[in-house]
């Protein structure tokens, strides 16, 4: 599937206009973001051998401390979303495909910025 990098973008920032407004109003200190593919350095943050052939794709990450983990004297760099442009091309055959996953990817990630672990994820 071929999407342009100002379109993949684009459907990325819908993406996150689409979101509930009670989701963007808390959003603080988070920016996201979107990269071609995931670095070694990602892929072993969340236990993908780089080296391995047969890895999943990784399609986005969440980098950062969790709402749920901070305290009232929390202060950093902001918390960082990636989503990664490649991995999700290869996982769809249709544009409208990829507006899905684009979706799905962003609020999966957003929901480890807001607490939720893996397993409490819809996606």
């Amino acid at each position: 599937m071929r999407v342009s990098s100002e379109e993949f973008e684009a459907l990325v920032e819908e993406a996150l206009e689409q979101l509930p407004e009670e989701f963007k109003g808390a959003l603080d200190n988070v920016a996201v973001m979107v990269q071609e593919e995931p670095s070694d350095e990602d892929l072993e943050e969340v236990g993908i051998d780089p080296d391995d052939p047969e890895r999943d794709d990784l399609l986005g990450l969440y980098q950062g401390t969790p709402l749920t983990e901070r305290d009232s004297f929390y202060s950093a760099l902001p918390d960082r979303v990636l989503i990664f442009r490649g991995p999700i091309l290869r996982a769809c055959e249709t544009r409208r495909q990829v507006i899905r996953e684009i979706r799905e990817t962003v609020q999966h990630e957003l929901g480890h910025y807001f607490g939720l672990e893996e397993d409490e994820l819809p996606f």
